[in-house]
């Protein structure tokens, strides 16, 4: 259980600390004030974060073994 939370942690961490990297590689526009997304266009955002995330992650670990 202690591995597991551990682990967990560690993903966390992982993630804030690629978080600004993804968000620059996903180069998604904030919405305007008073506008709010729709489901469709939410869901879209995710997908584009989503696969800016692994590319932060396959940077960062090129990166680290060079």
């Amino acid at each position: 259980m202690a591995d597991a939370s551990a682990d967990i942690q560690r993903r966390y961490k992982q993630f804030i600390d690629l978080l600004p990297l993804t968000i620059a590689l996903a180069g998604l526009p904030h919405s305007e004030p008073g506008k709010y997304y729709t489901e469709e266009q939410i869901e879209s955002r995710l997908y584009t974060i989503r696969h800016a995330y692994k590319a932060a992650q396959a940077i960062t670990r090129e990166a680290v073994q060079k």
